[in-house]
């Protein structure tokens, strides 16, 4: 949902953009920094609680002296980071199944396993005694629904290979791109705005499917244009991306994507790993926001700072289901390229800027996607009415001449509304 790809209307003028690199990226909070000081033997993982206070489990009572010295809520648990990556690593080596996932649950302190409707009994059999061999703390869990790359869809980013949602502009200092999910289609495909191909957006020139899930697509006359710092999230809004950052578990987060707006959530996980049909893709960060076909390649931000793009998932937006993310962190810097990011209201510095020195962040429910930009820098008809018609600052002559503008402008903006409807009951038509 990049401004150039899907916006139909000029974007604001001042979101003028700017390269903020992996390297710029954003601290959520003390709970990563305490886990890395303290180990993986002596912690496993931490999270933002309901109260915004960060918790971080530990292992031994002088680590939980320690997170409480920093001002952080300590969680005895039973089994290590180290312990964890070791329950995925042999869940990695056994016998692949598709239509499965794992992740660490580091509230529950589990290894969580997932299986959708598409696993047979007998593969469900194995790799549950794979997980008894493991421990009592891997949980099995079957899910509703198949875990399936979010392909198809209804906005203007379609070539031969799908539809998918464009993610966020990168450059990489000489040309832009829009980053998306890798598994919208291969190295070559050709994207395009409209279904007849006449408008043509660029060319996948890089793309890592299974095992990661990102791709480029170089614009194609090499520039995301204005505006390339806000991401749509319908009705004509948008919200101004200033940095690029790493999720915690507990974050609410946002997603917008092209079949269902906008959606929010918590990241319920890190690091997890999906059997797709089409293969394994690991290190996805896992959420409960909902998304559907057509929503792969999305952009997933919180705070107006870039974490994800989207993958795939189980369920929809009527049911609820589980959405994976690609992180925005690593595709940069694999990618070796710059998010193009937008300043802050107030024409501040788009720096990003660093999270809270303190223990806690914003409450979960507390979180907001951003601050808002609009995707239109045109004034509505009713707005126009009001200051024309208004007699101190309009002579009768001039209400004449501006009662002809609103008409202008009304018809104007009625056509491009028939327009725009249209055009959606042509994709809704077409796709589905």
């Amino acid at each position: 949902m990049v401004t150039r790809a899907v916006a139909t209307e000029p974007p604001a003028a001042d979101a003028v953009p700017f390269a903020a690199t992996a390297g710029d990226v954003v601290d959520q909070g003390p709970g990563a920094r305490l886990v890395s000081r303290l180990g993986t033997d002596r912690t496993a993982g931490s999270w933002i609680g309901t109260d915004g206070r960060t918790v971080v489990a530990v292992t031994d009572e002088e680590a939980a002296r320690e997170v409480e010295r920093a001002g952080a809520k300590p969680k005895m648990v039973r089994h290590s980071m180290s312990e964890l990556k070791s329950a995925t690593q042999t869940l990695r080596s056994a016998k692949r199944v598709p239509g499965t996932a794992w992740a660490m649950d580091y509230r529950s302190n589990e290894v969580v396993v997932r299986g959708d409707s598409t696993v047979s009994a007998d593969d469900w059999s194995d790799l549950t005694e794979v997980a008894d061999d493991i421990g009592g703390f891997v949980r099995m869990e079957r899910t509703q629904g198949t875990f399936t790359t979010r392909l198809n869809g209804a906005t203007p980013i379609l070539s031969t290979a799908g539809r998918c949602s464009a993610g966020f502009n990168v450059t990489d200092g000489t040309r832009e791109f829009i980053l998306t999910a890798g598994h919208c289609g291969p190295e070559g495909s050709v994207w395009f705005s409209d279904g007849r191909g006449r408008k043509e957006v660029g060319t996948t020139v890089g793309a890592s499917f299974p095992g990661d899930d990102y791709s480029l697509i170089e614009y194609a006359d090499g520039r995301a244009g204005e505006g390339a710092g806000v991401v749509a999230i319908g009705d004509g809004k948008g919200v101004r991306i200033t940095g690029v950052g790493e999720p915690a578990v507990g974050q609410r987060v946002f997603r917008s994507g092209s079949t269902s707006g906008l959606r929010d959530g918590e990241v319920t996980a890190l690091n997890a790993t999906v059997n797709y049909p089409e293969g394994t893709v690991s290190g996805l960060i896992e959420t409960n926001v909902c998304a559907e076909p057509g929503d792969s390649g999305g952009p997933m931000f919180s705070e107006g700072i870039a974490l994800g793009v989207t993958s795939g998932g189980s369920g929809d937006c009527r049911t609820g289901g589980t959405t994976y993310f690609q992180p925005v962190t690593k595709a940069l810097s694999a990618l070796n390229v710059k998010l193009i990011v937008a300043p802050r209201e107030g024409g501040q510095s788009a720096a990003p800027s660093p999270a809270p020195s303190g223990p806690a962040a914003a409450a979960p429910g507390g979180a907001s996607p951003g601050s808002s930009a609009p995707t239109s820098g045109i004034p509505s008809a009713s707005t126009l009415l009001s200051r024309l018609t208004d007699p101190r600052n309009v002579g009768p002559g001039l209400l004449v001449i501006g009662g002809s503008m609103v008409a202008l402008v009304a018809t104007r903006w009625i056509r491009a509304e028939q327009d725009r409807r249209a055009y959606q009951r042509h994709y809704s038509a077409m796709w589905g």
